[in-house]
């Protein structure tokens, strides 16, 4: 059990962290920018350090000041909560080297599951079904045109860094593939500084349903369920509902498909990371 832990975020998450921690005995010490400093987060903690102006880049996304408030705080684990550095694996890394412990997963599983082309390698390499694609990124248009085409049209073209629908292009006929192919390039460059794309075959009117997944350090994962995510914008989820109607009892006792995720989540064998 640790004695005292360093909340690396704001507002919702950074509340609910601090909430489960004071139920539990932990003190906790808070970050904020100079623009939170009255926030609810930073007086629920108890402590609370400024890390920077109103700038994210400068504050909440400043990992050595974020460091050095842990160590002068003589904090012993570090919750960087969802979002900002949430999922930065270099964050992850240094924490661990700095001799804290990174509440979240290991930032080698960061770090692919950050790569969708590597991911996909991993769950094929577990497993788990996935839709026909090319094999890794792909960086040269002739070399992806031949690929979609053995895949067979429509198909994807999708930002290997990608997020949040940026860095993505359908591709319904071949004659629009090159334009759109660079264009999605471009886009993956400018919004994640990586211009890698992979080619996924297009599914029409499909059901988008995700499965949480939680496991710890000791091999134990709990699959807590799935959601139901079809209604989107853009790429992007507007609403979420659980159980999925769309998931019959049996299909939702094969989601959680638990021992492909044992080898995912506690799998010595990691696939390289280009």
């Amino acid at each position: 059990m640790f004695s005292k832990i360093l909340v690396a975020n704001r507002g919702e998450i950074a509340v609910r962290v601090i909430r489960t921690c004071k139920r539990m005995g932990i003190a906790t010490v808070a970050v904020y920018s100079e623009a939170d400093q009255n926030a609810l987060h930073v007086q629920m903690a108890d402590e609370a350090y400024c890390i920077g102006p109103a700038r994210p880049d400068l504050s909440y996304l400043n990992i050595p000041n974020i460091l050095s408030v842990a160590h002068a705080s003589n904090c012993e684990a570090i919750h960087p909560g969802y979002g900002f550095l949430s999922e930065n694996p270099s964050f992850a890394e240094i924490v661990e080297k700095c001799g804290f412990v990174f509440i979240g997963p290991e930032y080698r599983a960061i770090e692919r599951m950050g790569q969708k082309s590597v991911a996909r390698d991993l769950m094929i390499r577990s497993g788990v079904p996935v839709m026909p694609g090319s094999q890794g990124s792909v960086e040269d248009e002739h070399e992806a045109l031949e690929i979609a085409r053995q895949i067979g049209f429509p198909v994807l073209v999708k930002a290997t860094s990608g997020g949040g629908g940026k860095g993505m292009r359908l591709v319904e006929r071949e004659e629009d593939f090159n334009n759109l192919f660079r264009m999605a390039q471009g886009e993956a460059e400018a919004s994640f500084a990586d211009k890698r794309v992979y080619i996924e075959k297009y599914m029409r009117n499909p059901r988008h349903i995700e499965v949480q997944i939680i496991g710890d350090r000791h091999g134990k994962v709990v699959a807590l369920g799935e959601r139901e995510c079809s209604i989107q914008r853009r790429h992007q989820k507007l609403i979420e509902e659980s159980p999925s109607p769309a998931v019959s009892p049996d299909l939702r006792r094969e989601l959680p498909a638990r021992q492909r995720w044992q080898v995912f989540l506690h799998g010595n064998e990691y696939p390289p990371a280009g």
